[in-house]
């Protein structure tokens, strides 16, 4: 086999596979006063967010944290307000890059390897992804989030490929310098383009969307 054909496909969800829509969270953030952004910025700081990430609080807890941060800029209906928005934002998944990811699985195994929620098999299964890895190694279920170098070799012991053989897609910067530094061939996704080429010496220069799959 061509040195340059990965053995197995390690994937981010958030951010590659989908993305989250905060229209409604923007709208109220505008309703509030407040910049857009304020609330993500709130919600994803480490000491809202790594606690979920590592399972240790639920997404009430989750919500009600940051609620309270948003309290001191705004009164604590409005902070409730938003942060439960933020915490329910609906998500949608780019079918583009779902098709690529199944036509890699017919050929190497697929690991998702994602810093995410404990509810992320409820998320999966209501988006139709349930089926699209062989494995999805959860940070908030194995207790590791990115870019922890003991992650990626999660993932690839999960994937039964050496880290030298895993390609690993990711659209932070940062984790996908992380796993460089264990060795995998490690691409900074930015559209669906980036995952085709990344795939080409897999799947081929022509890889394209199988329509069979929605």
């Amino acid at each position: 086999m061509d040195p340059r054909t990965p053995g197995a496909l390690l994937c981010d969800i958030d951010g590659v596979i989908r993305s989250f829509d905060y229209t409604e969270v923007t709208r109220l953030e505008q309703a509030a006063g407040l910049a857009a952004g304020t609330v993500a910025d709130i919600a994803f700081a480490p000491e809202q967010d790594l606690p979920l990430l590592l399972g240790r609080i639920t997404r009430a807890e989750w919500a009600a944290a940051i609620a309270a941060a948003l309290a001191r800029q705004v009164s604590a209906v409005r902070a409730r307000e938003l942060a439960d928005a933020f915490a329910q934002a609906p998500s949608r998944v780019d079918e583009e890059v779902v098709a690529l990811v199944r036509q890699a699985r017919g050929r190497v195994p697929v690991v998702l390897v994602s810093n995410a929620t404990p509810w992320l098999d409820q998320d999966l299964d209501r988006l139709g992804l349930a089926d699209l890895a062989d494995h999805v190694v959860n940070s908030s279920r194995v207790g590791l989030v990115k870019p922890d170098p003991a992650i990626y070799h999660l993932a690839a012991a999960r994937a039964g490929v050496a880290p030298g053989r895993c390609l690993f897609v990711d659209d932070l910067a940062v984790n996908v310098e992380a796993a460089r530094t264990v060795g995998m061939t490690a691409v900074h996704y930015r559209d669906p383009d980036t995952l085709r080429d990344a795939l080409a010496p897999l799947l081929g220069r022509v890889a394209t969307v199988d329509q069979g799959h929605g």
